[in-house]
Parts: C-alpha cells; structure tokens; sequence
C-alpha cells in the first residue's frame, strides 16, 4: 500500500445510538472497500444487508464493506485483516471503522494506532466519532465520566434520538458540547442517519471554532484558546510540548491547533493525553489570520499557568 488506511473510531456511551448509527452507515453505498471492526456482529443489523459469511466472524455485506468481530486486541485484529487481505482471503479495502464498547476510553484506542510498530507503517488515525444521545446526554455527562471523556476527545460529536427529543433540549445539549469541546464538528442524527462524507471526513481543523462558548465547563474540565503572535521555534516547541504531556498529559484532554513555524502554511497539531498524532503541514493558513493557536482542553490546569510555562521555554530556548 502506498499510503496508510484511514481508522475512525465510533465511540459513545451505552445506548447512545453508535450501533443505530453504524448500521445505518453500513447501507450506503459509500462504505464500500470499508473493513468495519465491532465488538460482536450480532448487536449491529446487518442481516438486511448481508450478502455472504467470508468465515466464522466476517461477513461481506452488499456494498462490498467488510463486517469483522473484535476478538479480543485491536492491533492483532487490524495485522489480520491485512494479512488476509494480502493473501486474497477478503477484498480490498481502503479505511477502517472501529466501534469501541460504550464503556471505552478512546485515548489507548489511538495509542495503539499510534504506538505499535506495524499498525503506525499501515494505519493512521483519521478521526474520533462520538455520539451523544438527545434524551440522555446531559445526564450522563454529569454522571458517567466515560461519556465525558469520549466527547472531549472526538472529532465529530453527533447527537441522537434528535427526532424523539425536544427541540429545546437538543439546543441545551449542543451548547454544553459545544463549550466542552469546541474544536469538534457538530452534527445531529434523526433515525441513525447522517451524512456519511461528514462522518468519516478526516479530522480537520476549523479555525471558527477556536472561538471558546461562554458555556460554563465541566466541573474543573477548562476550555482555553492560546494564541502567539510570533513564529515558534518548531523543535522548541516539540520538546516543550512532549514535556507537558510526560508530566501532565493525563490532565491534558485534548490539544488541537495551528502553529505558525515561519513557513507558508501552518503546521496542524492534534494531541490527545500522551497521544499526539504525526503533525501535518498545510501549504497555506485557511483565514487571514496567521498567528499561532491551541485549544486547550485540560483539568486541573489553567490557562495561565501554560502561558507562563510555554513563555518561559520559549526565553529560554531563544538564549545563547
């Protein structure tokens, strides 16, 4: 392969409609050459659109989309899929759908997409679905701390169950994700049914998001936008970054922005806890605005003190 497969994780708390919402997805035609990875085929209705059994866990559905059982490892359940894939046992196929349990943490998820050898040559992560249910969510945001946790870090927060709920519910509860994670995409799913181009859209950086809600965070969860006026020094940076994250990356949730390096485009950069995907470097700044900024996402750490931290790395790297 000549570049890597794109893996988007479907997270979500239990009953949050991530199986209503995968399954709906697994019918269009547009998941064709997908290899989807669930925790156990019989909780996602495929039988609908099932149009062979490959062999005791896979199934190959009408669209030519792969359905696998997640036995147990994820990076021994994606080598496998390569590996049969290279011997012909199951077709081409060109990205990744993992749905983790409700209960699940994403941050180990893309760790291991990150961090074991084979699977970072063939694999990388393209973004982190997270699916909020309509009825339910401002309760389990403030109960279960799964649910928080998988919201901080997505990429794309859909809410669901939009066509059972009050209006000016799914309102109340778009604003609270919105002020939890204001660097993701926001979508609405009636039925189970969303767009698919948006879904499973690479992880992008909106800089109209970067402007922070006045909703109130999460208890001592804190939203903050960095901004630098100045290029930064790219390798100072790095080292000042990786150790943040080594002392305080648990307390680190997200981390997402754009960095002025001196060159024509920013670099994009896209860190959950200790796990910071492999930076990208755009040919071009996507507004007028060229100064560096960073949403912040973190408990228990507050703007000021990462000011003063990165200030003061930054004296001390640009020293004799």
């Amino acid at each position: 392969m000549a570049e890597r497969l794109p893996v988007v994780l479907v997270t979500g708390f239990l009953g949050s409609g991530k199986t209503t919402l995968l399954s709906r997805l697994l019918g269009r035609p547009e998941l064709g050459e997908t290899a989807v990875i669930v925790n156990e085929l019989g909780e996602v209705g495929i039988d609908h659109h099932l149009l062979r059994r490959v062999d005791e866990r896979t199934v190959l559905l009408g669209n030519g989309c792969l359905c696998c059982t997640l036995r147990g490892d994820l990076a021994d359940e994606l080598r496998d899929l390569l590996s049969r894939r290279t011997r012909g046992e199951i077709p081409p196929f060109r990205r990744v759908l993992v749905e983790t349990t409700g209960l699940a943490d994403p941050a180990p998820v893309l760790n291991t997409l990150l961090a074991e050898p084979v699977v970072s040559h063939h694999f990388e992560p393209a973004a982190v679905i997270a699916t909020v249910d309509a009825l339910n969510g401002e309760g389990q945001l403030e109960r279960e701390p799964e649910t928080l946790k998988q919201v901080l870090v997505a990429d794309r927060l859909v809410v669901t169950k939009t066509d059972v709920a009050e209006r000016e519910a799914v309102d109340t509860l778009a604003e609270r994700l919105r002020g939890l994670n204001p660097a993701a995409d926001l979508l609405e799913a009636s039925f189970g049914e969303a767009d698919p181009a948006l879904l499973l859209a690479p992880g992008e950086l909106d800089p109209r998001l970067l402007v922070l809600p006045d909703t109130p965070p999460h208890a001592d969860v804190e939203p903050f936008v960095l901004f630098i006026d100045r290029p930064v020094d790219w390798t100072a940076f790095g080292i000042w970054l990786t150790m943040l994250l080594a002392s305080r990356g648990a307390d680190v949730l997200r981390v997402k922005g754009l960095l002025d390096v001196g060159a024509p485009g920013p670099v994009v950069l896209n860190g959950v806890q200790h796990v910071v995907h492999p930076p990208e470097h755009l040919e071009a700044w996507p507004d007028d605005d060229r100064r560096s900024r960073l949403v912040f996402i973190a408990r228990g750490i507050g703007k000021d003190e990462v000011e003063k931290s990165l200030a003061a790395f930054d004296a001390a790297a640009r020293r004799p």
